[in-house]
Order: structure tokens, then C-alpha cells, then sequence
């Protein structure tokens, strides 16, 4: 199987000559880029109250350019091991970051599968766009890098992101107990599961 950075560029858009893109219905995802901190620290920086209760603790310096050249730094190794994929969301209208989708611990060998986790600014939040960014992912992760099943968790109380991932396909598989340290806290997620045969790849 043809896995990696060159699965990763396969059967991608290049407008311009630019950055690789997928399209989606009203958004497009691309790999972040340096460009992007000033638009991406103000809508972090906007939406922290909203998003603090999901996430995990902030650093002190998680807003700072140094830390998001770090970021990049990390995401660039990733990729090139073939161990996460990191995607900045925007409206396709005007251009506007909304938020930003990231594959994680992608498993190969017989698992084949990866993590999805996505964070959307507050004044975005609950307008289908984190929805249409999903959707536009789901090929890229079963067609383009080749896995078979795509995982993803979330608070018990967050109703919005159950709602999104059903919405999108994905199964109810269980509870994990104390699953990731949220807001400082170890929380309980419950888990969602979407297989490559039950996708609507079109």
C-alpha cells in the first residue's frame, strides 16, 4: 500500500500551483501555514471560553508565535512520518479560517485506522461547517491514505459534536472511562467508529 507523504499529496488540488486543498461543500482544507498565525491566534485567542471546556489545558504560551512555528514544526514531522495529518478549515466565500481538523495516531500494519479531532471559532460554531469539513475529510482518509476505519471521541455532555459525527456517519461503539485529560481533568468520551463500507465515498 503507497502510504506516506506521497498518499498524502495523491489525488489532491493544486490552485495555483499553491498548497494542496480539499474541497468541500461551502469550505476547503489545506495544511497550515505560517501565514496563517495571525488569523489563527485571533480566532483561538476569540473563541478560548468556548473552547477551553473541550480541549486540553492551553500552555501559557499557546497563542505566541514561537509556539505556533513549533506547532508547524511538529505537524511537518508528522506527515512526514506518516503518524498525523493537520488541516486548517476555511469558508470558501471569503477565506475565513474557521477552525481546523486533525488526524492523529494513524495505526497501519493490519489496524489501518486514524483519530479525528476538529476545533471550530465560536462565531462559527453550529453552522454546518465543521459538518461539511468532516464530510470532504472521510474520502481523503479512506481513499487518499488508504485506511479502513476512522475513530473519534468526545465529552459525554457535548451534544453538537455527537450530533456532527452521527450526522457524518459515524457509530456510537461504547464509553471509555477517564479516556483523555480535558480542561486538566481525565474525562470519560464516548467513542464513535466510521469504517471504509459504511462511508458514502460517491
Amino acid at each position: 500500500m503507497n502510504t506516506g507523504p506521497m498518499a498524502f499529496m495523491r489525488g489532491l488540488t493544486f490552485p495555483g500551483g499553491q498548497q494542496p486543498v480539499i474541497k468541500g461543500d461551502g469550505v476547503y482544507l489545506r495544511y497550515p501555514r505560517v501565514i496563517d498565525y495571525a488569523a489563527w491566534s485571533r480566532l483561538r485567542g476569540e473563541s478560548k471560553a468556548f473552547l477551553s471546556p473541550w480541549e486540553p489545558s492551553w500552555a501559557t504560551d499557546e497563542l505566541t508565535k514561537g509556539a505556533f512555528r513549533r506547532r508547524l514544526k511538529r505537524y511537518q514531522r508528522e506527515a512526514r512520518l506518516d503518524s498525523a495529518y493537520a488541516f486548517f478549515v476555511f469558508r470558501s466565500e471569503d477565506d475565513a479560517l474557521l477552525g481546523g481538523c486533525t488526524l492523529s495516531n494513524v495505526r497501519r500494519g493490519v489496524t489501518q485506522c486514524c483519530a479525528l479531532g476538529y476545533w471550530i471559532g465560536e462565531k462559527f460554531a453550529r453552522q454546518g461547517y465543521m459538518h461539511d469539513a468532516v464530510k470532504a475529510l472521510i474520502p481523503f482518509i479512506f481513499k487518499t491514505l488508504g485506511l479502513h476505519r476512522i475513530e473519534a471521541a468526545c465529552l459525554p455532555s457535548n451534544e453538537p459534536s455527537k450530533n456532527l459525527l452521527s450526522k457524518a456517519g459515524f457509530r456510537q461503539e461504547g464509553l471509555a472511562r477517564r479516556y483523555l485529560q480535558i480542561a486538566g481533568d481525565w474525562q470519560d468520551h464516548v467513542l464513535f467508529a466510521l469504517l471504509e463500507d459504511e462511508a458514502q465515498l460517491g
